[in-house]
């Protein structure tokens, strides 16, 4: 069995005991650790010496990446995060030294312990309540949406409390977390407010009352993109549609001038037709 294509299989770093499981021979390790293509990284584990360094400084600490960590590797949606988070076992001896934020708990879903990776419902838990409410929220929706993981199955699993109203509260609508936490934050202003609706061929992110247009920004809204953005609004104004634009800046840094200005919009009577 080549041991190499096999660590690769498991991310670049395993259980000795998984790797022999699988038909590597002990033979067979020795000599490629003698050849450096693999080393030894703590008792029982072995890596690639290109493995992930984050997948090897969990096995070395007895930990596995977790709550918005692993989301953000999934490619969910997540706010900004400038330390790892991990989860372990209460009363792990090493994970006490684990450089950034450590959640000692026992998981609700099974935890494959030959993994360095939380499964994700085990993170999306430990993100409610790690998160706050409106960047937990966007994240389980982008999971959902990604169909990574299903609101039925988690809505039968012993959920704590933050996680079982983020069951109830989760929609697979939002295109972006930023669109989630826009409608969260207006979610108490009597008006209707409806995401992701088709507008003369493009899909607007919201629409509040009857013409108030509400467009979210990202990063990926310049060059062509923005000619295609700008022509759009201009169809939506010759419609007797208002049409705001907001950026990531704004809506996470500077929320009060957001809400302030959808609400002078309101009281101005734009989301209603003349």
């Amino acid at each position: 069995m080549d041991a190499i294509a096999t660590l690769r299989r498991h991310g670049g770093v395993a259980r000795v005991r998984t790797l022999t499981r699988l038909g590597v021979s002990a033979h067979t390790l020795r000599r490629e650790r003698e050849r450096g293509q693999i080393s030894s990284i703590c008792r029982g584990w072995v890596a690639l010496h290109d493995a992930d360094a984050m997948l090897v400084a969990a096995a070395r600490r007895g930990v596995v990446l977790s709550c918005v960590t692993l989301a953000a590797r999934r490619g969910l949606w997540v706010l900004e995060h400038s330390e790892p988070h991990v989860a372990a076992r209460p009363h792990s001896g090493h994970a006490a030294a684990t450089r950034g934020v450590v959640h000692w708990n026992l998981p609700i879903f099974p935890r494959d312990p030959e993994l360095c990776e939380d499964s994700l419902e085990n993170a999306l838990v430990l993100m409610a309540g790690c998160q706050p409410h409106e960047a937990a929220l966007a994240t389980w929706e982008s999971a959902v949406k990604k169909g990574l993981v299903s609101l039925d199955a988690l809505s039968r699993a012993p959920l704590p409390p933050a996680a079982r109203a983020l069951v109830d509260e989760a929609r697979p609508f939002a295109d972006a977390g930023t669109e989630t936490i826009f409608f969260t934050r207006l979610s108490w202003m009597n008006v209707r407010i409806l995401p992701q609706i088709w507008l003369f061929g493009h899909r607007v992110d919201f629409l509040i009352g009857e013409r108030l247009v509400v467009q979210i920004d990202g990063a990926h809204h310049v060059g062509a993109q923005r000619t295609k953005d700008i022509r759009h609004d201009a169809l939506l104004k010759l419609h007797g549609y208002h049409v705001i634009r907001i950026g990531y800046d704004q809506l996470i840094n500077h929320w009060p001038d957001v809400q302030g200005m959808i609400m002078d919009a309101v009281a101005q009577r734009l989301h209603l037709p003349d």
